[in-house]
């Protein structure tokens, strides 16, 4: 499994965007348009940076009764990305739902386990969920590889455990990444690009340690090259 750093587009407009894509000449980094972008944008924005040759994580985590999430997979499939992804929280009905709606596109459907901003007393109050944090990032990634689809969404903490449950060929995309010298940010779960390989993430997603430095592409090199050797 080849490894990679997927760049969080956190912008609000596509002249934001494009003008941070225009920084990267020599590269085209594999990127993430989330909701605020998406929200912002639409479709649209999604066919510019693909046509520009960027891979896209379309980041929407859609979370919905099943048949709603088929039909809103069968349009985000429609957009050819590259990866998109749903709650795991929604149920093995509705993550096979999504599966369905993706058809033969091609586009990987991945499962969001535990936001990286959860932590086990968050989990405790909020949600009602007493078992160990990483237990139950676990079971729904079992949950998520029983109903077909190709990966979670995870701490980088859990990546070598989602492995080890799930096999070397189900993907880990971790956010939560931060470089040692860095500010973490409101994320509470994290680790270095380093740390995150030696873990065995498969792919990063870091957004302000590269989109807020004074030197974005430097950074991106930097995170790739801690990151991917």
């Amino acid at each position: 499994m080849g490894k990679d750093v997927i760049i969080a587009l956190d912008f609000d407009s596509k002249e934001k965007t494009m003008a941070f894509l225009d920084q990267f000449r020599e590269e085209k980094p594999f990127v993430k348009i989330g909701m605020e972008l998406y929200y912002a944008e639409g479709p649209s924005i999604v066919e510019e940076i693909k046509a520009r040759g960027h891979k896209i994580f379309l980041d929407l985590k859609l979370h919905d009764i099943p048949n709603t999430v088929k039909k809103a997979m069968a349009v985000l499939a429609g957009l050819e990305v590259d990866m998109t992804n749903v709650h795991a929280s929604g149920t093995r009905a509705m993550m096979e739902a999504a599966l369905q709606g993706a058809g033969n596109t091609g586009t990987k459907i991945i499962a969001v386990t535990q936001l990286t901003s959860t932590s086990q007393e968050r989990m405790e109050k909020d949600l009602l969920i007493e078992k160990p944090l990483d237990q139950v990032v676990i079971h729904y990634a079992k949950t998520a590889a029983a109903s077909g689809l190709a990966g979670v969404v995870c701490s980088p903490l859990e990546a070598g455990k989602v492995h080890t449950a799930c096999g070397e060929s189900f993907l880990t995309v971790t956010p939560g990444v931060r470089f040692a010298d860095g500010d973490v940010g409101d994320q509470v779960r994290v680790t270095t690009p380093a740390r995150a390989k030696e873990l065995g993430s498969d792919y990063i997603v870091v957004g302000r340690p590269i989109t807020q430095a004074a030197g974005p592409v430097a950074a991106y090199r930097r995170c790739m090259a801690e990151f991917v050797g």
